[in-house]
């Protein structure tokens, strides 16, 4: 019965929540993983190198790279989890009159009247400046749904940002 009780907790504080991104996102985070595989290998290399220094104490080459091999082992666990988890989404089942994740919405901020064009993305592949933004940001949530020529409200700490659909293509 303990066991039982046990698996019940571990599931239940177990994310398993799927994780919907597109192709290349899938294949963005598969290459980050290999990447932190291959220095992981390299960082293990510098541990046993600075260990020939002598006193680990006052290692300071030592201590940098065990922190430097902490992190990329959480970094790692982290990509694993986001991987298996990880659903393409396949957008020729989603109603493309509305905004959707995958979607490319260009939009009129009606406070200065300036055009923006994004990218509905999910959270792992948000990237700001190539203009893909989360569909949990503010700006995505408000755009979620929402079909050409409707007005979108985002909620940002900055106040409320109103814009205007103006087209949806995918």
């Amino acid at each position: 019965m303990l066991c039982a009780a046990r698996g019940q907790i571990q599931g239940k504080w177990r994310n398993v929540d799927k994780l919907y991104v597109s192709r290349e996102g899938l294949a963005k985070l598969k290459d980050d993983l290999a990447a932190c595989k291959a220095r992981r290998m390299e960082v293990a290399a510098i541990i046993e190198h600075a260990r020939g220094f002598g006193d680990l104490r006052e290692n300071a080459d030592y201590h940098a790279a065990k922190e430097e091999q902490a992190m990329l082992h959480a970094r790692i666990r982290d990509l694993e989890d986001k991987v298996a988890r990880s659903e393409i989404l396949e957008d020729h089942a989603v109603d493309t009159s509305k905004c959707f994740m995958g979607a490319v919405v260009k939009v009129l901020n009606m406070k200065t009247k300036k055009e923006f064009t994004y990218t509905l993305v999910s959270p792992v592949e948000a990237d700001m400046a190539s203009g893909k933004i989360s569909v949990r940001s503010p700006v995505g949530e408000a755009l979620l749904g929402k079909s050409v020529g409707e007005t979108a409200v985002a909620k940002v700490p900055a106040g409320n940002i109103e814009f205007k659909v103006l087209e949806i293509s995918r």
